[in-house]
């Protein structure tokens, strides 16, 4: 996954220019049908029952010379009542709605979601590192 533009902007601010950030208290999941870009410019999942998932990381921890931090449970999203499209694409956010994204990457596996299916992913399937 990639680090968003907000993100890096906030993150250089804080530690190189002791500009504060204030860091988000929870943080989702959103499902895109578009790549959503550094700026933010995808086009997110919407209607249909669709809510973004909250979601907890674990400790960081070295790998592959990394430091790096991965979901810790699995992240089920609603049961859907209208076609979702195909997501394509995922998305780390600060807020329930609205706000700002913070991380974004493909999904390796794309999926047509149609009313009646259920998303999950599993524990452990996102990964983020800052490098």
């Amino acid at each position: 996954m990639v680090i968003s533009n907000f993100l890096a902007t906030a993150l250089l601010n804080q530690v190189f220019r002791n500009t504060a950030y204030t860091r988000p208290t929870t943080v989702y999941i959103a499902l895109y049908t578009t790549n959503p870009t550094g700026a933010d410019t995808g086009a997110e999942v919407s209607g249909g029952a669709y809510v973004r998932q909250v979601a907890t990381f674990s400790a960081p921890a070295l790998e592959s010379s990394k430091e790096t931090i991965k979901i810790n449970a699995e992240i089920v999203f609603p049961i859907a009542t209208a076609d979702w499209g195909t997501v394509t694409h995922i998305g780390i956010r600060d807020a329930l709605t609205a706000g700002n994204l913070l991380y974004y990457g493909p999904i390796t596996n794309q999926r047509t979601i149609l009313s009646g299916d259920r998303l999950r992913i599993q524990a452990d399937a996102i990964v983020l590192t800052l490098s």
